[in-house]
């Protein structure tokens, strides 16, 4: 098979560095700023993960039919950049809990359809998905590593006398990062739409991912995202609060506040997206699912119970937090591949889009009203009681990874051209 040329797979990159930097920027530190920088509730808070989702719902709606039928996904993709930077600057000044919700409502719909559009894009020029997917992806969580150091020394330099409250520059730096990408999005490989049977690209894919094993992949996706989300709600002010406790080398590296810390999993999730290729061709992808799916379990129960294990507490919330390459690159990673190999080429941006949908559409907005709720019931004695608050979505995974053994097709896949 012919391989893209070296020049193709570097600008490809590029763009998946710009696209989760702008993520990552803001993301980890969202709980904790508004929970003390504006005093919202854990409802409000869980309110305004959901807002940011609705984008994701909407998305295969209006940004996969553009592409895959009227609009060049590039040129989509810079003026969605370029609007998304100008609303998530506005985030970092607003205080009312009407105005953060709505800002953060009209930002999910312009960002959130663009994180399925790099991939089809991706996935367009791409000649070998297994082998280079992984190679191209990889720079995503490279952006996400650096722009979550950067953000925690950052806090540790520049507001080290108040720390929640300086975090509004998250939303600053994302906003710069964005104008970088939308002009960016100029630059890359002319992507045109497709004229397929149907007018309707959306419709079309519809009625591909009925089949399995489509059907029983995005099944799970649902409660796999609602976990997914929760570890991003509570895990930096859980971190955060661990951390002031821990030896003074781990504020030297990763800064103040859990951020940081959590690059930790993004810097694994590289190793794994480098190896997915050589895994891709020798395990199956019920096998590969299911490693994710187990790493999710176990990630949770490390947390839950760090204080009862018989080893350093920082060793094993270091351990926890690296499960999330395995957690990402062999669920959700390898989840987009299938809906790529199994969906007709005239439809792939639509297809990516409904997945898309899932994981960070309906499981966000689902998952985010359900760590509020969760953080309530966890709480409810005054003070977070973490075992409780991790044990959820530690059985959750169980009953995804039972589920993915007994109902998900074995073995082989069937690719559609």
């Amino acid at each position: 098979m012919q391989q893209a040329p070296p020049a193709l797979l570097a600008r490809l990159s590029v763009m998946m560095f710009l696209q989760y930097a702008i993520w990552g920027a803001w993301l980890p530190f969202l709980w904790s700023f508004l929970s003390g920088a504006r005093g919202f509730a854990p409802e409000q808070i869980g309110n305004m993960f959901a807002a940011g989702a609705v984008g994701a719902i909407l998305g295969p709606f209006i940004a996969g039919q553009i592409a895959d039928r009227w609009f060049a996904t590039e040129k989509f993709l810079a003026l969605s950049h370029l609007l998304g930077a100008a609303l998530i600057w506005n985030l970092a000044t607003i205080a009312s809990y009407e105005g953060f919700l709505l800002f953060s409502l009209l930002y999910g719909m312009v960002y959130a359809p663009t994180m399925a559009l790099t991939n089809s894009l991706a996935f367009h020029h791409l000649t070998d998905r297994d082998a280079q997917f992984g190679r191209v992806r990889l720079w995503g969580t490279f952006g996400w590593i650096a722009v979550g150091l950067a953000m925690g020394q950052w806090l540790a330099h520049a507001h080290a006398a108040d720390v929640v409250a300086g975090k509004a520059d998250a939303f600053r730096l994302s906003a710069l990062l964005g104008v970088a990408m939308g002009v960016y999005c100029l630059t890359l490989p002319h992507t045109p739409p497709s004229r397929g049977a149907r007018r309707n690209a959306t419709f079309e894919a519809l009625g591909e991912i009925r089949r399995q094993p489509l059907l029983m992949l995005f099944l799970l996706a649902v409660p796999v995202s609602c976990i997914h989300q929760f570890y991003f709600v509570h895990t930096e002010s859980f971190l955060g609060a661990r951390q002031a406790a821990a030896p003074e080398f781990f504020k030297t590296i990763f800064g103040e506040g859990g951020g940081g810390l959590m690059t930790v999993g993004q810097m694994s999730e590289v190793a794994v997206l480098g190896l997915i290729p050589f895994f891709a061709r020798r395990l199956s992808r019920k096998s590969l699912l299911a490693i994710g799916l187990t790493a999710y379990a176990l990630r949770m129960a490390l947390f839950a119970h760090v204080d009862a294990l018989p080893f350093p507490v920082m060793g094993t919330l270091m351990a926890g937090i690296a499960l999330h390459g395995l957690c990402f690159g062999c669920f959700i990673f390898v989840a987009f591949m299938i809906v790529d190999e199994n969906t007709s080429s005239d439809v792939r941006a639509s297809a990516q889009n409904l997945f898309n949908l899932v994981i960070i559409g309906i499981g966000v907005i689902v998952g985010s009203k359900l760590a509020g709720s969760i953080a309530a019931w966890a709480s409810a004695g005054g003070s977070m009681d973490y075992q409780r608050l991790f044990s959820v979505p530690l059985w959750a995974a169980l009953a995804c990874l039972a589920a993915l053994l007994l109902f998900y097709p074995t073995p082989g896949r069937k690719v559609i051209a």
